[in-house]
């Protein structure tokens, strides 16, 4: 994409309401755009992001064996009101009347809808396990929106719900949802770490948050150092198999939010528990029949006897996950993308674009790169060399390739490599050979 085609509302200062680091940088580097206390548009920059985002979670989704749907926003209230949860959920909920006066709601979540699908169509033990999900934009009336995206009224969510006829199978679709959410993190290219959690509104006798450690986290969570080392690579997942072993690998080590924090109960030597803070990315629960019974979502097991299934809900927060990677990763400059998850990979930038050896050096790179199906922005605009490099640098791609006319008469371009701010001369063949390569 050039960027004298792309619509980029880059900004200098951002709006004095943004008080932590990724809602400044997501407004300065057009990403999105307040529309209301605590909802945003996405503009192009950021949908990118979204979209990688979403990408790589509905894979490993289908990968786990979970099947996609889609509920709509608008939910009915008797559902709710037939779980106990209508009046229990407090002013989050935003609730609704239309022309007829009926009662509805924008979903906050969906697990009255999910099991309303559910009981409608499912009736044997032999049906099962089942587990579904969607993407959604939600709705929850925040007292205090703030932090931009990380703590909004409207957000992107991929939820997905699980269904077995036994306790035992439920903690086994539990397993898997826990290791598939340790697998999309690490795709991503974070390190997420499980922690016990409370069960909060959702309810239930089991819950892990996922947690990405950031200086700017918006709660304290105490952990082994030594799980920092642990698992960090990919693994190969059967999904089919037992992942008991894998889970308990996992949580092995002391991990908790400060609402599971025991010290009395914490075994952990003083040297090696660290205090710090985190924010949240994710959210398994384990709820059995809390929903099940009162909606009378029930399945003939093997004796021909009917009964209440078990259930579990699995949340991963696509848009907080935006605002919590830049917590995470960014420098004084600008954002620090991961490669995964980056809108573009390569940022092409031509210093002097009336320089004819500058123009012809950059199409030949911009063509190249293309043709390859990777993604680049060129930045081809008639800007100081100065506004191009601090431009470049705020929006964070990966790999920077940098073309000036005292470089091309040499014979050479400069590489800087975003994570590590590491400047390097190379010659163009050898730019190619490397995006060839996919080395660089």
């Amino acid at each position: 994409m050039k960027l004298s085609n792309y619509f980029l509302p880059v900004q200098k200062e951002a709006p004095k309401e943004a008080e932590i680091i990724s809602h400044i940088l997501m407004i300065r580097a057009g990403m999105c755009q307040q529309a209301a206390s605590g909802i945003y548009s996405w503009l192009p920059f950021g949908k990118k992001v979204l979209d990688n985002i979403e990408k790589i979670t509905k894979n490993e989704m289908n990968l786990s064996g979970a099947i996609e749907i889609l509920m709509p926003t608008i939910q009915s209230s008797e559902i709710w009101k037939e779980s106990g949860r209508y009046n229990d959920y407090g002013k989050e909920m935003l609730r609704i009347e239309d022309r007829n006066n009926r009662d509805l709601l924008y979903g906050p979540t969906n697990e009255e809808l999910v099991t309303e699908i559910f009981r409608s169509h499912v009736k044997s033990y032999k049906e099962l396990p089942l587990n579904l999900y969607h993407v959604q934009w939600k709705f929850r009336d925040e007292l205090r929106p703030r932090f931009g995206v990380m703590r909004g009224r409207e957000f992107l969510m991929k939820d997905a719900y699980s269904f077995d006829f036994t306790q035992e199978r439920s903690i086994n679709a539990y397993n898997r949802m826990f290791v598939a959410y340790m697998q999309l993190f690490k795709k991503m290219g974070l390190h997420a770490i499980p922690m016990k959690a409370d069960t909060g509104p959702i309810g239930g006798d089991l819950s892990h948050e996922f947690i990405i450690i950031s200086k700017t986290g918006e709660s304290d969570v105490f952990f082994d150092r030594n799980i920092l080392d642990y698992e960090r690579k990919l693994n190969v997942i059967d999904y089919n198999s037992s992942l008991q072993k894998m889970v308990d690998g996992y949580t092995s080590f002391y991990a908790a939010t400060d609402e599971k924090h025991n010290p009395e109960k914490c075994k952990v030597n003083k040297k090696d528990l660290i205090r710090a803070k985190g924010i949240e990315v994710g959210h398994i629960f384990h709820f059995g029949q809390k929903y099940s019974i009162p909606m009378n979502a029930k399945v003939n097991n093997e004796d021909g006897k009917s009964i209440p299934v078990y259930m579990g809900s699995y949340g991963v927060g696509i848009s907080r996950l935006v605002g919590a990677i830049i917590e995470a990763s960014h420098d004084e400059k600008g954002i620090i993308w991961p490669r995964e998850i980056s809108p573009f990979t390569y940022n092409l930038i031509n210093l002097n674009i009336d320089n004819k050896d500058c123009f012809n050096m950059c199409s030949k790179i911009y063509k190249y790169i293309v043709d390859r199906g990777s993604t680049v922005l060129y930045d081809d605009k008639d800007e100081s060399p100065g506004s191009k490099l601090a431009r470049a640098d705020l929006l964070g791609l990966p790999v920077q390739i940098i073309v000036g006319p005292r470089g091309v008469k040499e014979g050479l371009i400069d590489i800087k490599i975003r994570s590590t701010n590491i400047l390097k001369k190379i010659k163009p063949n050898e730019l190619l050979t490397l995006i060839e390569k996919e080395k660089l």
